[in-house]
């Protein structure tokens, strides 16, 4: 990639220049663009030429901050993830139980994605073509939504809740998996939110007590 990701752009401690600022306010022009024409066309129907076209830009001004277009797509997913984390956070703070915490972060999450099911549905199937540098970057994305599961499932085995010796990255995966999954019957069986985090309850419920029963 060939682009300054905005993290650094706009790292804590460090003070935008104008330069700096022009390129965050560019890229982040872009993004909204790209976003909207995702989710209205999915992956393959949206070009780098519209979407330069909606941001009011130059398709050279879209390379100076995306190196493609897999690149963009891949920044757009990664945005969104970034945009959910604190309300996941929150809405597992106020919860006291582990399966409450678990069912309120991801209620947020399913609610999100909902409202731009297309968008979901293309970032999953997109996710089988990534190049290795971009399926590593959508990992260091997503590293703290799933850390955030784990942190759930800790506290748990810390409340005396889970056995003492759960293998929380594990039984983690398992439980974040099984949220995915679920998107596939909102995309084709029409499922809605309430719908999703009942499957979803149901889900964590069975893992949660067969992580006890091993114990």
């Amino acid at each position: 990639m060939n682009h300054i990701p905005a993290r650094i752009l706009a790292a804590p401690g460090r003070p935008l220049t104008r330069r700096a600022l022009a390129k965050l306010q560019t890229r982040q022009r872009v993004l909204n663009a790209a976003k909207a024409l995702f989710t209205e066309r999915g992956y393959e129907g949206a070009t780098i030429r519209d979407i330069a076209a909606a941001a009011g830009m130059s398709t050279g001004a879209v390379f100076a901050s995306f190196s493609d277009k897999s690149d963009l797509f891949n920044e757009v997913i990664i945005a969104d993830y970034e945009a959910t984390l604190d309300a996941m956070r929150e809405a597992a703070a106020r919860e006291a139980g582990t399966a409450g915490a678990l069912s309120a972060l991801f209620t947020v999450a399913y609610e999100f994605h909902l409202a731009q099911l297309p968008l979901a549905q293309a970032g999953i199937s997109v996710s089988w073509s990534r190049s290795p540098a971009a399926e590593q970057r959508n990992r260091e994305g997503l590293r703290p939504m799933i850390g955030l599961v784990s942190d759930v499932l800790s506290r748990g085995v810390e409340r005396g809740e889970l056995p003492h010796d759960l293998d929380v990255r594990l039984i983690g995966e398992m439980i974040w998996d099984s949220y995915l999954s679920n998107y596939r019957r909102a995309a084709y069986d029409g499922w809605a939110l309430e719908a999703l985090v009942d499957r979803l309850n149901d889900q964590i419920g069975v893992i949660l007590a067969g992580s006890r029963k091993a114990a």
